[in-house]
């Protein structure tokens, strides 16, 4: 398979996903000065003009990071960007990174050569979110560089396959760079994401526990109590299906085990109790099991790596 050079100096292989409202400027800094690629969704700097400031926030830290370690220097950062038609800001988010040559660029919900095209004239590259094999292949042929096989089991938005399946049908064809996602949280997993195909893990869930994230200290909690069976699916919050933890729908004042479907529904429910799907539904993957604390960027990153040169040292026996 092909890593691109600004993929070939991780630390670990793993790609930090970038997580709505949770990922910020802190966690994407600790990410990638851990050794791991940090990312965050554009969207997530409201309103427009503060992508800006984030970005040179980004910049700046990983610059004086690398000029104070030379023998450990930072990963690269990755911004995603929401394809879809209903994005208005997506024109002037690309414009602002192109002013800050970002370096990794995820591309979900839609695929666009032209976005595409605007990121290589900068120098990066994209990555492309799917998943099923006819979406890789769309977005294989729209120009982008790499793909990330989103299976049964991630957090928000997931697939309904399972990884052996997604990743051996992609591989079939495609020999350019693949991360997978879906219920990755230890090292060990990192390790036999690699074994069946892919050259990345794509982690979330896992994150939002840490200090950095930008969680309320309830949803941090919630990840860290909960287990697989704290996972409900459903297409009630944005139309598409996704993974959400239930305490967060309990506290809604819904049912989890009897979700409706449906927009109006939705909108029913967040004006008769004044929540909010964006802001009080938690997206979350089926592998919180594996955490049971919230702690430091540094350290979670650190029981990843230990965990994998673990399962290495293991198989290599």
């Amino acid at each position: 398979m092909s890593v691109p050079p600004i993929l070939s100096r991780l630390r670990l292989p793993v790609i930090g996903a970038p997580l709505f409202i949770v990922s910020c400027p802190a966690l994407v800094i600790a990410q990638c000065k851990a050794g791991i690629v940090g990312s965050f969704p554009a969207l997530n700097a409201r309103p427009q003009a503060l992508l800006d400031e984030w970005l040179h926030e980004i910049t700046e830290a990983l610059a004086v990071h690398d000029r104070d370690h030379p023998d450990a220097p930072s990963a690269p950062y990755a911004v995603n960007q929401i394809v879809h038609r209903s994005n208005d800001r997506l024109e002037q988010d690309i414009a602002t990174c192109a002013k800050w040559k970002v370096p990794i660029t995820i591309t979900s919900l839609g695929a666009r050569e032209d976005l595409n095209v605007a990121v290589h004239s900068w120098g990066g590259i994209t990555l492309h979110d799917i998943i099923n094999d006819r979406f890789a292949r769309k977005a294989v042929e729209k120009g982008a560089d790499g793909l990330i096989a989103v299976a049964a089991g991630a957090g928000g938005h997931a697939g309904q396959w399972s990884p052996f399946a997604l990743v051996h049908e992609v591989r079939k064809w495609f020999t350019g760079p693949l991360a997978l996602s879906g219920s990755i949280a230890t090292g060990d997993a990192v390790l036999a994401a690699q074994a069946m195909g892919a050259d990345f893990a794509y982690i979330g869930s896992p994150f939002i526990a840490t200090d950095e994230a930008q969680a309320s200290d309830a949803y941090k909690q919630g990840i860290v109590e909960g287990t697989a069976a704290d996972i409900v699916n459903s297409s009630l919050f944005t139309g598409v299906n996704g993974n959400y933890l239930r305490p967060s729908i309990v506290a809604a004042g819904l049912d989890p085990d009897n979700l409706p479907d449906g927009k109006s529904e939705l909108m029913s429910f967040e004006s008769s109790t004044g929540a909010k799907a964006w802001r009080d539904i938690w997206g979350s993957g089926q592998g919180i099991g594996a955490v049971d604390q919230v702690v430091p960027t540094s350290a979670l990153v650190d029981r990843l790596v230990a965990e994998y040169d673990a399962a290495r040292a293991r198989i290599a026996a």
